[in-house]
């Protein structure tokens, strides 16, 4: 169980525009918006909190955001700063433990502090002092909380957003989190909540007094892990960045929300070439394609399809992410975004061809090789196969 474990979450919270106000100090106590202005239909990426209280919120669209708030300022994104400051933000946290989870340049940090304390004190202590530490030197102010697991840590790191910090003893999973409303709680879906609450269940003890057998009624399988959540059960470790998985990522806004089937296979089909090319260009394969669709009402579904071999080959690629789209298409709501991810990803063996040893598979192998030449060279769209969509 948890009770041997301490576990320390740290969120910067807004963090490329706290970022930002670290290069420009202009932007303090001003609202700020982090988004592609090029982009035909710009969402935000981030925003600070001036602006979320107008009313703004991650992934609206530019256009109504800057309606919403218009004493903004807009910025472009700026990955290579985010990341360099994130960098900065893991190596502090990792003169504390080299157990630590993290993304690429999201201000998200877990810290696997147990057994620590003979050399940096409580677990508590070194919160305060890793937070003073990374104020001093780096001149942004991160929420900390304490806990037993990383489920419950991160949401004391939510309750007390955006400054502060929340430290909840061993054993007192459950007392915490009765009360909290149901937002609170990571992994929750939005229908998820909705649906709950036809049943007036807005908080997370409500979801707690269910029984295994009426959550699994309501949600299916997803009910066991909804029994979970809600009582603070999490034994999921804390990954360091070793054991983190690699993956290729490509994702795509349309233009105008789309329920189009045809419309949706041909931009997946394209993001899965995209795909391909970034695996050939690293020589990697990856074993399993996932494929995420954002709905217009705020719902997420994801789903994935496997390959045993692994592959780079765009056909099989194309084959696993429609594959994953066709058990994702579940609901009639629009679709708004879609994100195609490549995982379990391993080296290509120098004796692996792509293809069969066949004059025909070596010549596609050839031909892909070219293509992605030209790609690099003059843009992704420069070149494709017959079969291969244009994104719209």
């Amino acid at each position: 169980m948890n009770h041997h474990r301490f576990i320390l979450h740290l969120n910067v919270a807004d963090f490329a525009v706290a970022v930002e106000r670290v290069v420009d100090l202009s932007l303090r106590h001003k609202p700020v918006l982090v988004a592609p202005l090029q982009a035909a239909r710009a969402a935000v990426y981030d925003m600070s909190e001036e602006a979320y209280r107008d009313g703004v919120r991650k992934g609206m669209l530019l256009t109504r955001a800057t309606r919403i708030c218009r004493a903004a300022r807009v910025l472009p994104p700026r990955f290579d700063l985010y990341r360099k400051a994130m960098a900065s933000f893991v190596n502090e946290a990792r003169s504390y433990s080299p157990v630590l989870e993290y993304g690429a340049e999201d201000g998200h940090l877990y810290l696997d502090i147990t057994g620590t304390h003979r050399l940096f004190g409580t677990p508590p202590d070194v919160g305060w002092r890793l937070h003073r530490q990374i104020r001093s030197k780096l001149e942004i102010d991160p929420i900390w909380s304490l806990a037993g697991s990383k489920l419950v840590s991160k949401i004391g790191s939510r309750l007390v957003k955006p400054v502060g910090e929340y430290i909840v003893a061993n054993g007192d999973e459950q007392r915490f989190l009765a009360p909290l409303p149901l937002h609170l709680l990571p992994g929750l879906k939005g229908f998820e909540r909705q649906r709950l609450s036809e049943f007036n269940i807005v908080r997370i003890g409500e979801l707690a007094a269910l029984t295994r057998k009426q959550l699994h009624g309501v949600f299916g399988r997803r009910g066991e892990t909804l029994f979970e959540l809600s009582r603070g059960i999490d034994d999921d470790a804390v990954r360091p960045e070793e054991v983190q998985a690699p993956r290729v990522v490509r994702e795509h806004l349309f233009s105008t929300d789309c329920a189009d089937r045809t419309v949706l296979k041909g931009v997946v089909t394209a993001l899965a070439a995209q795909l391909g090319m970034e695996l050939r260009l690293t020589r990697m394969v990856a074993r399993r394609v996932g494929l995420q669709l954002d709905y217009t009402d705020g719902a997420t579904i994801a789903r994935q399809a496997s390959s045993r071999e692994g592959t780079a080959d765009d056909d099989c690629l194309q084959r696993l992410a429609l594959t994953a789209l066709e058990r994702a298409l579940t609901r009639r709501t629009r679709v708004r975004g879609c994100r195609l991810i490549g995982d379990r990803l391993h080296p290509r063996s120098p004796q692996l061809r792509l293809f069969s040893d066949s004059t025909s598979g070596q010549k596609k192998e050839h031909l892909l090789a070219a293509m992605d030449r030209i790609r690099q060279r003059f843009g992704r769209q420069a070149i494709r196969l017959g079969s291969q969509p244009v994104l719209p």
